[in-house]
């Protein structure tokens, strides 16, 4: 089969009507579709050994096979969010594993999900989509076993990760307790740099950022997973810091409090920001959950954007004990995740978030 002739290249993101988790459906149109389906109606009391499924909205079902060991599964996958094939394989690829350690747990190996359009890519493109992915889920030590790849409108790259964490050591949203600290691995802004990038107002600097956050994999997790004093963990991706954070306030009963001067941001962000770089699903984001959030008097747009900004393999977001502060911090550290921030709390009250400067 003879390869297509593109003159000039085509660009990965002119291929796609959105890219990285900008991608995701809205919170409130997922939450209508999925309403009356199979999925929503108590599954966990159905099947005993399912101890994670879509209930409280974690980051990846987990199975229980038997005392010491549970399955963790999950599935991730988008369009482009870089023109790079190379980087777009591997943001792909780490936003997927990530899920795995937002459970506490471990990863084992993973299978590949490939949608490209055949008559526009030239196959060495799609090669190198591959070959991204490949390197990344090296860096976590496991192999891409297999997969499944279609031809497709639009170019498709991601993961179905399996892990493995203890039973006792699942990290659910709904474990989370008041008093919790919140803890955020890594800085904000990946969606407001896409939308940069693809008006071409991106800055190197801010470029050569955005392709360190979006591969650096969160591998504390499995490290924070091992932890009494962790109580609940999630990561931060296309609902944006507001949307995850209210998941895991929903899922526990509690309020989240967020302070904005203390909220981790690429460098550069918050002036695109200013400048006008939002994308669509910000505002797709604020109109599903913005009822349940309240904003500190004269937040002003770009404030607004920050923290509905959906993040492309973003960090984690970690609920833990007062007194483990420092360890949990430490452990970033240990990992390199210069970013990671305390920014907030969990109270008693009526689940929701509330931001202050």
């Amino acid at each position: 089969m003879s390869e297509p002739v593109l003159n000039p290249p085509v660009r990965l993101t002119h291929l796609s009507h959105g890219g990285g988790c900008g991608c995701k459906i809205a919170p409130a149109v997922l939450e209508q579709i999925l309403a009356d389906t199979p999925f929503s109606k108590g599954l966990l009391s159905q099947f005993p050994d399912l101890m994670v499924g879509i209930e409280s909205s974690d980051d990846a079902a987990v199975w229980r096979l038997n005392d010491e060991q549970a399955i963790v599964a999950t599935t991730d996958f988008f369009m482009p969010i870089v023109d790079d094939p190379f980087e777009f394989g591997r943001i792909a690829a780490t936003n997927a594993i990530s899920d795995v350690y937002a459970m506490g747990g471990r990863p084992l190996f993973a299978l590949a999900l490939v949608g490209m359009p055949i008559d526009k890519l030239p196959h060495d493109t799609i090669r190198k989509i591959l070959a991204g992915g490949d390197a990344a889920a090296r860096v976590a030590g496991i192999p891409i076993a297999g997969g499944h790849s279609i031809d497709s409108q639009e170019p498709i790259y991601g993961l179905v990760a399996i892990g493995v964490v203890h039973p006792a050591r699942v990290k659910k949203n709904s474990l989370a307790q008041a008093g919790d600290v919140l803890v955020l691995g890594k800085g904000l802004g990946v969606g407001i740099y896409s939308a940069a990038l693809k008006k071409d107002a991106l800055p190197e600097a801010g470029y050569r950022a955005m392709i360190a956050s979006t591969t650096q994999l969160n591998t504390p997790g499995t490290e924070l997973g091992e932890m009494d004093s962790v109580h609940a963990m999630t990561d931060v991706t296309g609902f944006a810091l507001l949307g995850h954070a209210l998941e895991l306030a929903r899922g526990s009963g509690l309020h989240a409090r967020l302070a904005f001067d203390a909220l981790p941001v690429l460098e550069g962000a918050g002036e695109l920001a200013r400048a006008g770089f939002v994308t669509g699903a910000s505002g797709r984001n604020w109109a599903s959950y913005g009822g349940a959030v309240e904003l500190f008097a004269g937040c002003a747009d770009w404030q607004r954007a920050i923290l509905t900004d959906p993040q492309t393999s973003g960090g984690l977001l970690v609920a833990c004990a007062p007194e483990a502060v420092d360890d949990v911090m430490g452990v970033f550290r240990r990992h390199g995740f210069a970013q990671a921030a305390v920014i907030g709390e969990l109270a008693a009250g009526a689940a929701g978030v509330t931001v202050t400067p």
